[in-house]
């Protein structure tokens, strides 16, 4: 059986004998938007929970727009010039419109890669682009404590807005639930304290901070909760085919559309499957998202549900640009010196994560379950001891090993990685 693997930017052939019982799951067949301009233009008119984008923009003087980082195949190309357009024609001068690149800890994106991220030169030259630095506090704004004692300090250049929107991609998240929505506010946009506080393991370790779970789960529920205070948000929410093609977009009050986009990707997104495997092969998207070690996590987490107890996770998945942060790496260089436990230990007396520690936090969830195996050219060899996980040069001599040595055939093979979550529903027969 031959299938395409997305792995960097180009693909990684899979090569699996035919006399195997492969089960590959992908979304089910999603429609795409012939004329994705009008499908936006036509969300603007008709927004969801609140006046036409127009009509709210009118008499407005500074509008602020909300983008994910170079870590999510957002199509701004397509999305940030229509809006930016109606804006300018209800009379908001483009100087007075800043376009924020919600960085939540990651570094910030310029230079080709700010390009790359906007998808737009036009855009670029006429308005503000700038990026959100979570440690600048200056930078923030308080707006008091959450429920949970959460201290909710936002970029103010969001806040003080006087319309602000927020351009998200809705799909599967590992902690929150879904992304998009109010996410691109908390952590995109959110101080280091924000950020580190919805992290820590008090968050984590809840039973509800999983994929595809929005009721009763702790982090959506701050990052909904710190919106509020905000203020009047609105939102475009985009969801895209396993061909980063435009499927459905709609644009409206932030809550409400989001909900919608969400109730839309769920059938595409939640794969039932019958059975668990001992042998599960996924990847981490590929790019952008399997630019590093620390993205490729989410990859390990999503597939996690149909692996049998004991079993191997194989998942390939570049890391060009080797683990991620330098606070990462430590995390990893702690869990490899001290083990899981005493890792465990460490961060749950903790109030405040360190800053990304919790993608450490979340691998450990794989690891509870099975073997986790990584294949991945862009690590060097300094890299590849923090892992945490097995190394494989060769997966299809690898996955053949495992089948061997399980002596079962059955292999589940998840080309998207994260963007399809796998859930475990028995057989009735």
């Amino acid at each position: 059986m031959h299938i395409v693997m997305n792995y960097g930017k180009k693909g990684f052939p899979l090569e699996l004998p035919d006399d195997w019982d492969v089960t590959v799951v992908r979304k089910p067949k999603m429609p795409v938007l012939s004329d994705p301009d009008r499908g936006l233009d036509e969300s603007f008119k008709n927004a969801v929970g609140c006046a036409p984008l127009n009509d709210l923009a009118r008499g407005r003087e500074h509008a602020c727009i909300l983008i994910c980082d170079v870590t999510r195949p957002v199509p701004n190309g397509d999305l940030l010039p229509p809006l930016v357009r109606v804006l300018m024609q209800s009379g908001i001068d483009d100087q007075r419109i800043t376009v924020l690149v919600a960085t939540g800890l990651h570094r910030p994106n310029e230079g080709t890669e700010l390009l790359e991220v906007v998808g737009d030169p036009w855009v670029v030259d006429r308005v503000n682009v700038v990026n959100h630095v979570a440690r600048n506090v200056d930078d923030h704004v308080s707006l008091g404590q959450t429920m949970r004692g959460v201290p909710a300090r936002i970029d103010r250049r969001f806040v003080e807005a006087d319309l602000r929107i927020v351009v998200g991609l809705v799909e599967p998240h590992f902690m929150a639930g879904y992304s998009g929505g109010r996410k691109v506010i908390t952590p995109g946009i959110a101080h280091r304290d924000t950020i580190t506080a919805i992290h820590s393991a008090r968050f984590l370790e809840h039973e509800h901070a999983r994929n595809c779970v929005l009721k009763g789960n702790p982090i959506h529920e701050e990052q909904v909760e710190i919106a509020r205070m905000v203020g009047d948000c609105y939102a475009i929410n985009v969801v895209i085919d396993e061909f980063r093609r435009i499927s459905y977009v709609n644009f409206g009050e932030l809550e409400q559309s989001h909900y919608e986009a969400v109730s839309y990707m769920r059938p595409f997104a939640e794969v039932p499957v019958g059975r668990k495997f001992k042998t599960v092969v996924t990847t981490s998207a590929g790019y952008p998202l399997d630019r590093n070690y620390y993205q490729t996590v989410k990859g390990m987490v999503a597939a996690i549900d149909i692996l049998e107890p004991g079993g191997d996770l194989f998942i390939l998945s570049e890391c060009s640009e080797g683990l991620g942060s330098e606070e990462f790496v430590e995390a990893q260089r702690k869990f490899c010196a001290e083990g899981m436990s005493a890792f465990m230990e460490s961060v749950e007396q903790k109030l405040h994560a360190e800053v990304d520690e919790w993608e450490t936090e979340m691998l450990l969830k794989s690891l509870r379950i099975g073997n986790i195996h990584l294949m991945s050219e862009g690590l060097c060899e300094a890299d590849r001891a923090l892992t945490g996980v097995c190394m494989v040069e060769n997966p299809v001599d690898a996955i053949r090993e495992s089948v061997e040595r399980h002596r079962d055939t059955h292999v589940a093979v998840i080309p998207e990685g994260p963007y399809v979550i796998p859930i475990f529903v028995p057989s009735s027969t």
